[in-house]
């Protein structure tokens, strides 16, 4: 009798934890459900938007991220790459920084998708921004005839090299540099010294945010250069150190094949 005993009990546990896995596996069925018909959700008002072009199929990819910067750096919103609290909340949608959206393989290829300005619809975004009432940041000419590109893809090259700043392989944005650059008040300097000097930035402070504070200008120069400023939110941490401000940034782009470099940096205090 006392081993039947035994035996209910025993058989009673085991029926317990089988109820409570299938307990816990149903609701993480039902969340992950609901976590695709979320970014379903915002595939569809980015893509309604003329933010995105791929499929409505509830992935988070590098294709999807390229979107949501273009949707942040157009509407004034921090630029992450990621569905997080600030971007769900223009979008009307739930905050979802999932492991897959924090890869950095994939961080890295966001910005990258974003600097050949790929996975774009035809006629660019809207001026209308889906979920925000945020105006659009604009850039001052259509197109820079100087380079030949579009203004949106000069958009989308800020936000990528912005993006890069933020990249966990600290100094990747050193990829959008020419070979020697005049380099804010340092003068004219390789690559390499270029890359020392984002490592100590990043080391001094590690968290870092930017947005994009308004219009972006463009200027041609001579040849086939063009001067491109634009104002940039910041706010810089380390520990209980803190630095927020805005600065106008100034690139000098020139063609480099079917891309385009860094030849000059300079900023200063915005107004």
């Amino acid at each position: 009798m006392q081993e039947q005993a035994r035996f209910g009990v025993r058989y009673i546990d085991v029926t317990r934890r089988f109820v409570l896995l299938a307990v816990a596996v149903g609701l993480a069925i039902v969340r992950l459900v609901s976590a695709d018909d979320n970014v379903r959700a915002v595939q569809t008002k980015l893509r309604d938007g003329g933010f995105y072009s791929g499929e409505i199929d509830g992935a988070y990819s590098s294709q999807l991220a390229a979107a949501l910067t273009r949707y942040q750096i157009r509407n004034g919103l921090p630029i992450t790459g990621q569905l997080d609290v600030d971007t769900s909340k223009a979008l009307g949608a739930t905050a979802a920084v999932t492991k897959t959206a924090a890869d950095p393989a994939q961080r890295s290829e966001t910005w990258r998708t974003l600097r050949k300005g790929e996975q774009q619809t035809a006629n660019g975004p809207n001026t209308s921004s889906p979920g925000s009432d945020q105006s659009t940041p604009a850039v001052a000419a259509e197109t820079s005839p100087a380079l030949n590109v579009s203004a949106e893809r000069l958009r989308d090259y800020i936000a990528a090299f912005v993006l890069a700043g933020l990249d966990p392989h600290v100094g990747a944005e050193v990829d959008f540099f020419a070979d020697r650059v005049q380099y804010y008040d340092q003068g004219v300097i390789g690559r390499e010294k270029i890359r020392e000097d984002l490592r100590r930035y990043a080391a001094r402070w590690p968290e870092r945010r930017f947005w994009l504070a308004g219009d972006v200008a463009t200027e041609p120069q001579n040849g086939n250069r063009v001067r491109v400023t634009f104002p940039l939110r910041y706010e810089l941490r380390n520990g209980t150190k803190h630095l927020s401000g805005k600065i106008d940034k100034t690139l000098m782009l020139e063609p480099a094949g079917d891309d385009l470099q860094i030849v000059a940096v300079t900023e200063r205090k915005a107004e």
